[in-house]
């Protein structure tokens, strides 16, 4: 088949821009032409796709996004293809990628009726009622179940339209057999003793993943505890706030801003935490991720993937209405808890027996099936 896939933006540290990039290749693998369309490219270019970016105008990201819109009608319309995939919510797609939970329920929970007369929200629930209104004919690869719910009840849309995938977790991710030797390298590398206690945060998008909530974690600890942990925080974003916030805290002595980086696994192996308080998370990737390399989670119910955390026995997750003083007391009582080797145990247990790593293939398998 010949498939346009339409993503907004690609960067390489984006748990939405690797998802988009495991389906598109193995769309490639399995014979298939796929020609991309992009606002803009921050990477390498991968072999086998055909990557067409489209510069946009404006000074808001919902009008550049309008601006993408219109440039990429006519790509479409020319190109004969069999299907039109989209990896953020416009129109005229065949198929939707749901990496994002529904807008409407937000914008409708945590803003005022003032907040529904903005263009922003305006062009943003237009776009997600042209994926998700009924008479849309639009297929919607689902990430999390709970989010369906939303989508059905602030659009109608039919429960058959949606499909439910299981995670795609790369399956190097992994612990390797000399697990030991890189978490040693890496410690040594950043000069951490043997009792000093390493926690990691990974993810663009601070604010979200809730940066915040766990610098005030750390600053909370009891001062023994506090004098021997890190915070090692990983992905691309402004972290200028949240350095300011850690030096009111006291604690930017205990916080470490390493930038996107490709060798996270490294890291999660070296670490003897996740911290991943997020404020709303349609998946959570890096939860399973931390838990395939064998390292506890801590966590908040928003993220779809928490019940992972849970199934796995492998760590803790803080339940909704959010109180920081509940993370506060998790995270210093996992840190000294005698069941983090047991946690850690579990979660190797876990990345061995579930269905975590066949994302890619049964999007594409469901693709196929459309034509």
């Amino acid at each position: 088949m010949r498939l346009a896939f339409c993503l907004f933006k690609y960067f390489p540290f984006g748990g939405l821009q690797r998802d988009f990039l495991h389906i598109a290749k193995a769309c490639v693998a399995r014979g298939h032409i796929v020609d991309v369309y992009t606002m803009s490219w921050d990477g390498e270019y991968e072999p086998g796709l055909a990557i067409r970016t489209l510069p946009t105008k404006g000074f808001r990201n919902h009008t550049r996004r309008q601006d993408f819109v219109r440039q990429v009608q006519p790509f479409l319309e020319q190109g004969h293809y069999e299907l039109v995939i989209g990896f953020n919510k416009m129109p005229d797609l065949d198929v939707y990628y749901a990496a994002d939970t529904c807008y409407q329920a937000k914008a409708r929970q945590q803003h005022g009726w003032w907040y529904r007369l903005t263009g922003r929200y305006r062009r943003t629930v237009a776009y997600e009622k042209a994926v998700f209104a009924p008479e849309s004919k639009t297929e919607i690869l689902l990430l999390s179940a709970a989010q369906q719910s939303d989508f059905m009840h602030y659009y109608h849309t039919s429960e058959q339209r949606f499909h439910l995938l299981p995670p795609g977790i790369d399956r190097d991710r992994k612990a390797p057999a000399n697990a030991a030797e890189i978490r040693a390298t890496v410690r040594n590398e950043y000069q951490f003793s043997d009792n000093e206690f390493l926690i990691v945060m990974v993810g663009s998008g601070f604010k979200t993943k809730g940066l915040d909530r766990a610098l005030l974690a750390i600053a909370a600890l009891p001062e023994t505890v506090r004098r021997r942990t890190r915070l090692m925080v990983i992905g691309k974003d402004n972290q200028t706030a949240f350095e300011s916030q850690a030096k009111k805290l006291g604690v930017a002595d205990r916080v470490i801003f390493l930038g996107g980086r490709k060798d996270v696994p490294r890291f999660l192996l070296a670490a003897d935490l996740l911290i991943h308080p997020a404020y709303n998370e349609n998946t959570g990737t890096v939860l399973l991720e931390a838990l395939v390399a064998g390292l506890p989670v801590l966590t908040t119910d928003v993220c779809g993937y928490a019940g992972y955390v849970l199934d796995a026995k492998a760590g803790n997750v803080i339940v909704s209405p959010f109180q920081q003083e509940k993370l506060n007391s998790a995270l210093a009582d996992m840190l000294l808890s005698r069941e983090r080797s047991i946690w850690h145990a579990n979660a190797l247990a876990f990345a061995e027996q579930a269905d975590i790593y066949s994302m890619p293939e049964r999007a594409v398998s469901i693709i196929e099936g459309l034509r």
